[in-house]
């Protein structure tokens, strides 16, 4: 009779614990939902072929597609997909809206794929990043940042779970560029329309070898003379950084300093923290400031005489990048201690 109890016992936790979670479908973004009238004759069969052409260049969350990359075999994304639900959706939600159910409490706010921009890349302004660049932030995280380091996964699965956030980011782009042919072009919403926009968008993520940021000179040795004329360059009579980030670098001013790619209000760093979201080292830094991170401006061009400013600009960063700690470490000591 005990045995039978532990028989029924068993076969309702299976029961219980045992059934398939249910993968929760893409949605559409809140542009697409707030189509109306006004906009379009008949906004619900607009988004009802929207729907029919991501899905048959995107697929569906079980069986995703990437746009431009028929090779990449299906049952690898669908890994990637899984690996995004475990790890990523609860920030970045499941569609890449980065509207996770826990995203109302962070800042700053889970990154919006659907968009096609990323922050921490190796390129110019306004172009693709690479696939190595999206690969590092996961690798990394982001400090200062609610995005934790995944360097433990497995390569596989870092591998995958960039891949499908390609999937969400091309999904997102061709869902704008067909609500966009719609209602502004008014053209009617078809395999041959949707082929052609797909089409444009794998053509914006092949990356010309040109629009990789390579240092200008090779950088120099990190000395007070190159961390003087660093400051100079940012503080001095003529610099221009302090505008934005205080002299000291600590932005305390909170000056308003634009909104950034995703429409939020953007804020200047607080250089003395650290905490440098794209990374510490001294490439990192050059490339944020070779080629800006919107609000912040590029600086390419902002040295043409003396192209190794870049890197003094990066030394001083650095320098000021330990002030908290040297604070804290010069608050402690007895006074005769010290400097």
């Amino acid at each position: 009779m005990k045995s039978v109890g532990i028989a029924i016992f068993t076969a309702a936790l299976a029961c219980l614990g045992c059934e398939r979670a249910v993968v929760p479908g893409y949605e559409l973004s809140a542009s697409m939902r707030a189509v109306d009238k006004d906009d379009v004759e008949d906004p619900n069969k607009l988004r009802h072929d929207v729907e029919i052409q991501l899905e048959k260049h995107c697929g569906t969350p079980l069986r995703p597609k990437l746009i431009g990359h028929s090779e990449l075999d299906a049952d690898y994304l669908a890994h990637g997909a899984e690996v995004y639900r475990q790890r990523c959706a609860a920030c970045h939600g499941n569609s890449g809206y980065g509207n996770g159910p826990a995203a109302s409490v962070m800042y700053p706010l889970p990154r919006d794929y659907t968009k096609g921009i990323f922050k921490f890349v190796s390129v110019v302004d306004g172009t693709k990043p690479l696939r190595e660049d999206l690969l590092r932030t996961v690798r990394n995280g982001a400090r200062g940042t609610s995005m934790p380091s995944f360097a433990l996964l497995p390569k596989r699965d870092l591998e995958a779970v960039v891949d499908y956030v390609l999937v969400l980011t091309h999904r997102g782009e061709l869902e704008d560029a067909l609500r966009e042919a719609a209602i502004d072009e008014e053209e009617t919403i078809d395999d041959k329309l949707a082929t052609k926009l797909a089409d444009n968008i794998a053509k914006r993520w092949v990356v010309p070898k040109n629009k990789v940021i390579h240092p200008l000179t090779v950088e120099p040795p990190y000395t007070w003379d190159s961390i003087e004329k660093g400051r100079e360059a940012f503080a001095g009579a003529n610099g221009v950084c302090f505008k934005c980030h205080d002299r000291d670098g600590s932005a305390r001013n909170l000056l308003e300093v634009g909104k950034d790619p995703w429409g939020h209000e953007g804020r200047a760093a607080d250089l003395t923290s650290g905490m440098f979201h794209g990374g510490a080292t001294s490439i990192d830094l050059y490339r944020r400031i070779y080629g800006g991170i919107k609000p912040m401006p590029a600086f390419a061009t902002g040295y043409p005489s003396d192209p190794d400013m870049l890197w003094h600009l990066v030394h001083y960063v650095q320098y000021i990048s330990g002030a908290r700690r040297r604070e804290v470490v010069q608050s402690s000591l007895l006074p005769n201690e010290r400097r």
